[in-house]
């Protein structure tokens, strides 16, 4: 059975993954309700978990305060009712500068500018004015030598088409208008898409065709893409390999992609399929497992991901079902929405709930995971001392044959710890017919379908 996190541990793994050279992961701090805490309080709070990057939705002045000299990166938002005047008049942009950014640099931290919210959805029609007044900002940001990244969020239905992942295309009444402006300015400033991209959204309304355990990113056979090959063992990865397709189709292969939100709700109406802590203590922590494996998306394995979970708190004003008001990972009172009695120790020894996406060699078909030959083998990415712990359990408690690389002998070269690490998680892999779970150590190790190869070493297979 596939473990869930307690959200203790989950918000450990948040903050080695913030601070390791695998992805990134903030948090939104949204504050559509009546009855949060104040702003110094939410800001000890964060600095308690470990959370070192925080995404708002406006400038508030008694939130920016709190935040400086926290060490907390901060992303904040220029508001959409703003767009029109930011586009029409610099004049306007400079003055919002000076008064939201520049008299709190540097002591409060700006890693980014969200340039509106989803625009291309807003019921007041404000995308003719999204673009120049992200140019506005910019160059407003460069008259106080301010080297602030800007952005907008875009949700996913700014697609036209989004399965299977390698057919993503925007909707072309968006592209000569927007999107292709928008993409040109990250490009010419070196910044990135963000996306706000929800797979509860997609299982809800499809969950007769959409495995939960693809969702909440538990093992599963995996989706093969039947335009490119590549298989795809969550739903999340799908659906951002969508928007790289779409860039990719305009010719836009270099922009990167942040999810600037994505979660699960823990309550829901009785049609809200999916909704429930359960499911969402599995997806926030899965997700973390799988943001600090360092890999990316099967189209960008190198680019590792980097999102801003939704969110901090559950949100008593807001509209909507009931889902919308529980997305937190904490009540106003600071207490935790959900917790699961699993411990850390017992976590790293877990089952596989994060598979590590391969991608098949030039002109091979990716094959089925339900059939044919699969090793397993470590992610060379992962923590020193996790990958070897995960060893040491392989070839100790897990009964792998680890005699084969042992100084002198076959597989003793190349002599470092991935190589090693492989060799044994594979062992171990075999020995237990490659069952679901078997492939997983702690997020160390991942499925791939196509012969290991370090050096001369020769790795069995159970087949």
């Amino acid at each position: 059975m596939a473990a869930s996190l307690t959200l203790s541990f989950f918000l450990i793994l948040l903050s080695f993954s913030a601070s390791s050279g695998a992805g990134s992961i903030g948090i939104n701090y949204g504050r559509v309700a009546n009855d949060l805490p104040p702003p110094s309080k939410v800001v000890q709070l964060l600095k308690a978990n470990g959370i070192t990057r925080v995404k708002l939705y406006d400038t508030d002045a008694d939130v920016l305060n709190a935040l400086a000299n926290s060490g907390i990166q901060v992303v904040v938002a220029l508001p959409n009712e703003l767009l029109s005047s930011a586009a029409a008049d610099q004049t306007f942009t400079d003055k919002w500068v000076q008064a939201n950014i520049s008299q709190y640099h540097p002591a409060t931290q700006f890693e980014a500018i969200a340039v509106g919210n989803e625009v291309f959805v807003d019921p007041k029609n404000t995308t003719q004015f999204l673009v120049p007044a992200m140019k506005n900002v910019q160059a407003s940001l460069a008259k106080h030598n301010l080297n602030i990244k800007i952005s907008s969020p875009v949700a996913l239905s700014a697609l036209q088409s989004s399965y299977p992942p390698s057919s993503g295309a925007f909707k072309s009444e968006l592209i000569e208008p927007v999107i292709k402006p928008m993409l040109d300015f990250l490009h010419q400033t070196g910044s990135y898409l963000m996306v706000n991209a929800y797979p509860f959204f997609a299982y809800e309304a499809n969950s007769n065709k959409i495995s939960l355990d693809y969702a909440l990113f538990k093992q599963n056979p995996g989706n093969v893409d039947s335009g490119n090959g590549l298989r795809y063992m969550s739903l999340l990865d799908a659906q951002i390999d969508a928007v790289y397709a779409a860039m990719s189709a305009l010719k836009y292969d270099d922009v990167k992609v942040v999810v600037s939100e994505t979660g699960w709700p823990s309550k829901g109406d009785s049609n809200e399929v999916g909704a429930g802590a359960d499911n969402a203590a599995a997806y926030n922590g899965n997700l973390i497992k799988r943001v600090s494996t360092g890999s990316g998306t099967p189209l960008r394995p190198k680019d590792p991901l980097n999102v801003f979970l939704f969110a901090l708190f559950n949100e008593n004003q807001k509209p909507g079902p009931t889902s919308e008001r529980n997305y937190g990972l904490f009540y106003p009172s600071e207490k935790k929405v959900y917790e699961v009695p699993l411990t850390a120790a017992d976590a790293s020894k877990a089952p596989a709930n994060v598979s590590k996406n391969q991608t098949p060699a030039a002109g091979e078909p990716a094959a089925s995971p339900s059939r044919g030959q699969t090793w397993c083998v470590a992610n060379g990415k992962s923590a020193m001392e996790k990958l070897q712990a995960a060893l040491d359990y392989a070839c100790g408690e897990g009964g792998a044959d680890c005699r084969p690389i042992q100084q002198g002998a076959t597989c003793y070269n190349p002599n470092s710890l991935e190589a090693h690490a492989s060799y044994a998680f594979n062992s171990y892999y075999q020995k237990k017919s490659r069952g679901t779970g078997t492939c997983d150590f702690g997020g160390t190790a991942y499925v791939v379908t196509q012969p290991p190869k370090f050096g001369n070493c020769q790795f069995p297979t159970g087949n």
